[in-house]
């Protein structure tokens, strides 16, 4: 049960038709072709749909309540079979409700933000600290304005742990979701340009980041990148805790390996910990991790229990075996210059692989910013890259500055669907390792289906 016709009540004053404050609400529906047993129905209005004109179809579907805006009228003959909770705004009121269920439930939140690396944190923060509490974690992409206060709302009430993603394209955005979750513990991973195109520079993406901080309870800790010289504002605070490679942090991270299976890393100069992820970025993430569950009263072999058996998120830098055995990384769900660069890196220092092909295709949203920050990328892919194959329009900055600077690389530019397909396949065999990555905007993932066995 989530809660009750009651509980409703007292969040909503106006309330008409079927009224039994002992009915049990036992979901959230938002759309109505869910099939889910004695559910509240929230109608969203978005700018070209209105969900209020399916209630006959979410009342077939499950729903005995509704939160119903009050521009629309009220189906007269539904006033006996459902409540209505009358409200200004249906997304404003699924807010409202999820801030109410998570002070009822009251557990540890910890609220994860930042350009790249959010997920990943968020993934290992579940994999470490279900091995101590009992917890709850952002699924897929639920990390808005409507995707969090759903996640809170699917939490059971005895969640002990909240662990709540935040996303965000524009000022305002975390500024909202923080103060909706109240955060004890918020984590910062890093400021890219992710959005850049809406926020007009890193320092406003950093600035928008730092909203986190808005929400945090009053004595709440903010963990955050401290190599991030757009984070050095938060340096003095009382209760914020810097990660980061530079000997200045609080937590510093040092003799980082990275293998074809694991990454390995030592923290403060004692603790060895490992994790099966690739690349330095990710001993970043996983010190944010470790941090906070020691901050929970969590011990190192408990803690890298659970980063040993974390459930990462499909599409990020995932390990494939394809075609002829090649090894495939799928980096394709999304993409900035920053991790891209990341992931380039890694590859990099992929020892086992005779062959190393980057598969790159534009970044998006990055506005005025395009040509230079694809540049960027460029800069960094040198051998022992053997092969850049590009598919895009801005990704073709990146193909004619390697070829200048590189020539060696076998460079090419695809803009036929067919052709790309046919190269990558050429460059299959077991000693090659492929990296897909670009925005999701560009679909990668149908170029690695066409590389699967």
């Amino acid at each position: 049960m989530l809660c009750t016709i009651n509980f409703l009540q007292d969040i909503f004053n106006d309330q008409h038709g079927a009224v039994n404050p002992a009915t049990e609400i036992h979901s959230i529906m938002t759309d109505s072709r869910e099939q889910l047993s004695q559910a509240l129905f929230v109608p969203i209005i978005g700018e070209r749909f209105d969900a209020h004109q399916f209630i006959h179809q979410a009342i077939d579907s499950g729903a005995i309540a509704v939160l119903w805006d009050r521009k629309h009228s009220i189906p007269e003959e539904l006033l006996e079979h459902i409540s209505f909770f009358v409200v200004q705004d249906t997304t404003v009121a699924l807010q409202t409700l999820a801030k109410a269920y998570c002070e009822k439930v009251n557990p540890t939140v910890i609220g994860v933000t930042g350009s790249n690396g959010k997920t990943t944190t968020k993934d290992l923060l579940h994999a470490v600290l279900q091995k101590q509490f009992k917890t709850h974690a952002t699924k897929g992409n639920y990390n808005n304005e409507i995707g969090l206060p759903l996640t809170i709302l699917q939490m059971e009430q005895q969640t002990e742990v909240l662990i709540l993603e935040m996303g965000m394209s524009s000022f305002g955005e975390i500024d909202t979701l923080t103060k909706m979750a109240k955060p004890n513990y918020a984590i910062i991973t890093n400021i890219g340009e992710s959005h850049i195109e809406h926020l007009g520079s890193r320092k406003g993406i950093a600035q928008a980041k730092l909203e986190i901080a808005n929400g945090l309870s009053k004595d709440g800790l903010l963990i955050i990148d401290g190599d991030e010289p757009l984070l050095t504002s938060y340096n003095e605070h009382e209760h914020v805790i810097r990660c980061g490679m530079d000997e200045a942090n609080d937590v510093i991270i040092s003799d980082i390996n990275v293998t074809e299976e694991q990454t390995t890393f030592t923290l403060d100069g004692m603790e060895r910990f490992f994790i099966p992820l690739l690349g330095k970025h990710h001993a970043l993430n996983a010190s944010f991790v470790i941090t906070l569950a020691k901050k929970l009263g969590m011990k190192q072999q408990m803690i890298q229990n659970g980063l040993m058996h974390v459930n990462h998120t499909s599409m990020r830098f995932e390990k494939i075996i394809g075609k002829n055995d090649v090894t495939i990384i799928n980096d394709a769900y999304n993409a900035s210059p920053t991790s891209m660069k990341g992931a380039i890196n890694v590859v990099k220092e992929l020892d086992a692989f005779a062959n190393k092909v980057l598969v790159l295709g534009d970044v998006l949203e990055l506005g005025e910013y395009s040509q230079s920050l694809h540049q960027s990328v460029a800069e960094v892919i040198e051998p022992p890259i053997n092969v850049v194959y590009t598919y895009g329009e801005a990704v073709e900055t990146i193909a004619k500055y390697v070829s200048h600077t590189n020539p060696e690389i076998d460079v090419q530019h695809f803009t036929n669907e067919a052709d790309f397909k046919s190269a990558l396949k050429n460059q299959a065999n077991e000693s090659t390792v492929m990296l897909f990555k670009a925005s999701r905007g560009m679909a990668f993932e149908k170029f690695i289906e066409a590389l699967m066995k």
